[in-house]
């Protein structure tokens, strides 16, 4: 059983919970993630570590509450017990030693970038953060990530705050203009992903996406997590999470996150969202053949 020592609403339906673990915090590196399950009728959820304090024994976690097991999860209250949180899993992220580094992150993946930010100023990088969301009520972590970088830049897709558009334009803006990374890290949405790689693949600029398929046990045992990254099969779980986003085959990896829709649907017809910027990332991968 693991301790909730914290539990704040940061957005609509997204919840930021301190959970104790003291061992985890402590072999944590950046990039990692944890798997978490409520209680012993749910799910296991892969969740990223989105920040540690190895003082006190804690690991952070954000999470959305979409479907029956999450929601389990974020209404968990401080005091109150998590079943099993196992980790750390996956790799750390490799940042090696970049002269500028780019993180482009959309919803709720925007808060695995703190410590890969973190990871990056350590070893000494120029920063850029490109941060992307539906609206301004949904915004998360733009103050954690106004403390780590050199530049950041908000977006939201119906300008209701900061830059009005998807995170690729400014990025591409930056590239076109000669502002050019050694290293771009994208986490979100599968599309945004598969975006960005469309817009740094022109530029040859090595780009990372850390990917969360669906996943069962995390130990590669069970091949849930399976992708296909340069013609190859790899385990996100154990090969991962994150791989070259230029050999990755997005297209796939939407296709089989949607396996279960119709299943995890809770949401009525009037109240569920649909995605209005899937076809123009779509489009970015058409244009570049």
């Amino acid at each position: 059983m693991f301790e909730v020592t914290s539990n704040r609403q940061l957005a609509e339906g997204v919840f930021g919970l301190s959970i104790k673990a003291p061992q985890i915090a402590r072999h944590h590196h950046a990039g990692q993630f944890c798997i978490i399950r409520a209680a012993q009728h749910c799910e296991r959820v892969p969740l990223s570590i989105a920040d540690k304090d190895v003082h006190a024994g804690t690991i952070t976690v954000v999470v959305q509450a979409v479907g029956h097991s999450t929601q389990e999860i974020a209404g968990v209250q401080a005091g109150e017990f998590l079943l099993d949180v196992v980790g750390p899993l996956g790799n750390p992220t490799n940042v090696g030693k970049p002269a500028r580094g780019a993180f482009v992150g959309g919803g709720v993946g925007v808060a695995a970038g703190y410590l890969m930010l973190q990871a990056l100023k350590g070893a000494g990088a120029e920063v850029v953060a490109i941060i992307g969301f539906r609206t301004r009520d949904l915004i998360i972590y733009e103050d954690k990530f106004r403390r780590v970088s050199d530049e950041l830049i908000v977006t939201t897709d119906d300008g209701s705050y900061g830059y009005h558009g998807l995170v690729t334009e400014p990025l591409e803006q930056q590239l076109q203009e000669g502002a050019q990374p050694d290293l771009v890290i994208t986490v979100g949405p599968v599309v945004m992903m598969a975006a960005v790689a469309e817009v740094t693949r022109p530029y040859a600029i090595k780009t990372i996406a850390s990917l969360n398929p669906i996943m069962v046990d995390g130990t590669g045992m069970c091949g849930a997590c399976r992708v296909t990254v340069g013609g190859q099969t790899k385990f996100t779980c154990v090969d991962g999470p994150e791989f070259d986003a230029h050999q990755v085959d997005f297209r796939e990896l939407s296709e089989r996150l949607k396996m279960y829709k119709t299943n995890e649907s809770r949401a009525d017809e009037a109240g569920a969202h649909h995605c209005q910027v899937e076809p123009a990332y779509w489009r970015l991968d058409e244009r570049n053949g």
